[in-house]
């Protein structure tokens, strides 16, 4: 993070997201990574094993460095420990997923019957689409709706990607839509684009998503709520529960939510 953005250029702990999780009635959250780091992924599993709240981490690893292969082993035997998420979208090579130097790491995620989560931009589609052809037994989810450039109003590119994704058989998250937006967004801007999103994927393969701390640069966790609640507002109730928990806990495997 960097250090001239004050909103999130600081420490965020559990006793932060308490009062967010009880106004909004939400029992257990997944913690993902924020920095390319062993050590946060270490720092995350501790904060897991100290917060009955915390049900699992999606931690990173060096996919460019075969020798982590063991600490993958060592991570997926912690109980709390889900999956992996590289940077994808932070990357040079847009087609960085595809390298075959980076090969044995997706192999491992399928080994260890791990997940992945793909947190990548539009211009990322067709590399993804190729990634989850080559594993389709991977369980993979695309982060922040895959990240619609919502406030350059690139509609199409992403609207046709997301189609495409969608007959993967992989999840996504409806999360991160108002930090694409401009500082003076309207909620009713992201009905186009949740609207497409359960269209393709459906409700059972949509999960909502806080994008907390990093929503803050928007809205605060309940506004961004609240706005996810009207999104979703014409959905059946059994589509609605889907994505405010049975989804997440279907992909992830979160067996004490999954029968919530």
């Amino acid at each position: 993070m960097k250090p001239d953005d004050p909103v999130i250029w600081r420490a965020y702990g559990p006793a932060d997201l308490t009062p967010c999780l009880a106004a909004a009635k939400i029992e257990k959250t997944v913690l993902v990574q924020a920095a390319p780091t062993l050590q946060e992924t270490e720092y995350l599993l501790g904060l897991a094993d100290a917060t009955p709240f915390v049900a699992g981490v999606v931690g990173w690893i060096d996919f460019e460095d075969p020798k982590q292969h063991q600490s993958i082993k060592r991570l997926a035997a912690h109980p709390k420990f889900l999956g992996l998420r590289p940077m994808i979208q932070n990357l040079p090579d847009d087609a960085w997923m595809l390298r075959a130097d980076v090969q044995w790491a997706f192999a491992a995620i399928c080994d260890l019957d791990l997940t992945f989560d793909g947190l990548g931009f539009p211009r990322h589609i067709p590399y993804f689409i190729q990634l989850i052809d080559r594993y389709p037994q991977m369980r993979t989810v695309l982060d922040h709706g895959l990240k619609p450039q919502i406030k350059d109003k690139d509609w199409q590119t992403w609207a046709d990607g997301i189609a495409s994704l969608s007959e993967t058989g992989a999840y996504i998250k409806l999360s991160g839509l108002v930090t694409e937006c401009g500082a003076d967004f309207e909620p009713q801007t992201l009905r186009r684009y949740s609207d497409h999103i359960l269209a393709c994927f459906g409700a059972e393969r949509v999960m909502w998503g806080s994008d907390w701390p990093v929503c803050r640069k928007r809205c605060d966790y309940d506004r961004w709520v609240a706005i996810a609640q009207h999104l979703t507002d014409d959905l059946s109730a059994p589509e609605q529960d889907m994505v405010w928990g049975k989804s997440a806990a279907a992909f992830y495997r979160l067996k004490e939510t999954a029968n919530d």
